[in-house]
């Protein structure tokens, strides 16, 4: 499996918001992406998810153009976990990770057995298995991250696009999600591209690191090539101090904006 996007532009009417994207998702891997507010990352994961069709370059998904895939067959290939999502109030925790195996149904169908299963296993996988019949709304914010994770699961993707799995969450909370990317990735070999607004995360739990300004990429590697304090100038306005911690993960620690 592979999903690579090759001189990739997209334009918002006359606004151009991506330039010339090149990157190319190994199987198995998880890519962060960083930058400013307004860098281009969410329009990039869009882009990647067949959302936004592309004015300039391609997205192919295993060497073949996105356009060249029915929305079926990509749906069960790629799953994309947005910042918002759609009201659920009256469904329970199983209703919603049901929803995610549309894909692989038919018109009308009743579910299968092999429905049944990507179910059981997504709640599992997630531990959401003792809130199962719970409303959706009965659920603390980090629950119902986990829930909408589960729908994805259910999808049986071998690519997650994630955009900002960690916003409006508590640090706890936060780093259970992160936790559950690793360990789905670890679990089901899932290939994930996430956006992240913080550096330590991405360098904690991300095997390369894309930074973005203005629909440009200023860089790309592993953290310790790709987080340097003149990277992160360029990127953010800010001076900061690269640290490594006990654990070898390195540390961002911001000293002021550039020039103050």
């Amino acid at each position: 499996m592979s999903l690579a996007a090759r001189a990739l532009t997209l334009d918002y009417g006359a606004r151009r918001v991506l330039h010339g994207m090149d990157i190319t998702l190994r199987a198995g891997e998880i890519v962060a992406l960083v930058g400013p507010n307004g860098s281009g990352k969410s329009t990039f994961l869009r882009a990647l998810a067949r959302l936004l069709r592309p004015s300039g370059g391609v997205v192919e998904l295993d060497g073949r153009a996105l356009a060249a895939w029915s929305p079926v067959r990509f749906a069960r290939r790629v799953a994309l976990l947005s910042q918002a999502h759609e009201p659920v109030e009256q469904l329970s925790v199983r209703g919603l990770v049901a929803l995610g195996r549309h894909p692989h149904q038919g018109f009308l169908s009743l579910p299968s057995a092999a429905d049944r299963t990507a179910i059981e296993t997504a709640l599992e996988q997630t531990a959401l298995l003792p809130l199962a019949e719970r409303r959706i709304t009965e659920l603390s914010g980090g629950e119902q991250q986990r829930a909408w994770f589960a729908l994805a699961l259910a999808q049986e993707p071998a690519v997650l696009l994630l955009d900002e799995p960690t916003a409006h969450l508590d640090l706890a909370h936060q780093f259970t999600v992160l936790e559950l990317v690793v360990r789905l990735n670890q679990l089901r070999g899932l290939s994930v591209v996430m956006a992240l607004h913080d550096l330590g995360q991405a360098a904690r739990y991300a095997e390369r690191i894309v930074i973005l300004k203005e629909g440009t990429m200023l860089a790309e590697g592993s953290a310790a090539e790709v987080l340097t304090p003149a990277s992160v100038r360029a990127a953010f306005g800010v001076e900061v101090e690269i640290l490594r911690a006990s654990t070898g993960v390195l540390v961002v620690a911001p000293l002021g904006r550039s020039g103050d």
